[in-house]
């Protein structure tokens, strides 16, 4: 008995010293806190090698999709003929966006006033006619449906204004002087905004006004957040002189008459 007592207190002492060599191998082996200024370093190196894409790309890239190029065609001499041939010339160029993904373009009405016929072309180079389904022309808004549309069209994300103010940063898209797709950025510069045509023909009012570069070709085009949402449809640009060139003050139509032109529920 007493033989086996002193195996068993010397097992238990093996076991002992086994599991305390294990606790130690861990401590050990245990990963070192690092220090703030270590962490700091390894996210400036992290930075470095893959930088941030800027909230002005996400916007961008968010918005892309939903962006077309609207073209007036009108027949050269305009006989009357309704058939698309090679007389057909380009009477006016503009931007739309994509708010309904069956083809539902929102632009400007003085973008395809006047046009015999239309033609878009979508972001995956593909082109089709469209036609005028509805406007609004106190608010120079005019809702357009293409014929053909591609497989995996994206309509744009629309956001309410009512919590838009100034210093909002914006980004308008667009094809300024048929360049493009071109992206400008800037903040939203006030709110309720009224303009009058140069002639004074034409007077629209409660329009959002941007700092964001606009010229010929952007009428049409989305203004959006910084999360790329759309909220106007660049409409204007006001210039004292008679050059037709952008030098800071900028003018879209809130979205919200947009949907209600293509008859789409108020947010």
């Amino acid at each position: 008995m007493q033989r086996h007592e002193r195996w068993a207190w010397a097992g238990a002492v093996v076991l002992v010293l086994i599991t305390a060599l294990g606790w130690n191998t861990n401590l050990n082996n245990r990963p070192v806190a690092l220090t703030m200024k270590q962490i700091d370093a390894a996210m400036r190196q992290s930075i470095e090698d893959k930088p941030l894409v800027s909230p002005t790309t996400r916007a961008y890239e968010a918005i892309l999709p939903s962006v077309v190029r609207v073209v007036g065609l009108m027949t050269e001499g305009d006989d009357g003929s309704d058939a698309l041939d090679e007389r057909l010339v380009e009477r006016g160029m503009g931007t739309g966006v994509v708010i309904i993904d069956n083809g539902t373009i929102v632009t400007n009405l003085h973008v395809v006033l006047g046009a015999k016929r239309l033609k878009v072309t979508f972001m995956d180079g593909s082109e089709s006619e469209a036609v005028v389904i509805s406007t609004q022309p106190q608010n120079d808004l005019a809702v357009l449906r293409a014929k053909t549309i591609p497989d995996d069209l994206e309509a744009a994300t629309m956001r309410s204004t009512a919590d838009l103010a100034p210093g909002d940063q914006v980004l308008a898209v667009g094809f300024p002087f048929g360049i493009g797709p071109s992206a400008s950025a800037g903040v939203v510069s006030g709110l309720k905004r009224e303009f009058s045509s140069p002639k004074g023909r034409h007077r629209l009012t409660n329009l959002i006004q941007f700092d964001a570069a606009a010229n010929p070709g952007n009428s049409g085009g989305p203004l959006v957040t910084m999360d790329g949402e759309v909220v106007g449809i660049v409409t204007a640009i006001l210039n004292p002189s008679q050059h037709r060139t952008f030098i800071g003050i900028g003018f879209a139509v809130p979205i919200e008459n947009a949907a209600a032109a293509a008859g789409m529920p108020p947010f």
